[in-house]
């Protein structure tokens, strides 16, 4: 099954800061509606642009973009 990377961007000085308080919301919504999704993270591009990132299985993708609208998404590749 294809994991798709959910991706909200963060700009200016304190991007990093907002991603990663952005980052306890996420997981507070995933514990709240028991969702399935188990990775998340935060991944700092330069001092002003950081990035949160949630990975989804494609069936959960609509019901999950719909409620956090997230900026963008692309196809998750484990890294193994």
């Amino acid at each position: 099954m294809r994991k798709l990377k959910l991706i909200w961007d963060f700009r200016g000085p304190d991007a990093s800061k907002i991603a990663q308080h952005h980052e306890i919301h996420l997981k507070q919504f995933i514990k709240l509606e028991k969702s399935p999704v188990t990775i998340t993270g935060v991944e700092h591009i330069n001092d002003n642009h950081s990035t949160v990132f949630l990975v989804v299985d494609e069936q959960h993708m609509i019901a999950i973009r719909d409620a956090l609208k997230p900026h963008r998404g692309v196809v998750y590749k484990d890294i193994v």
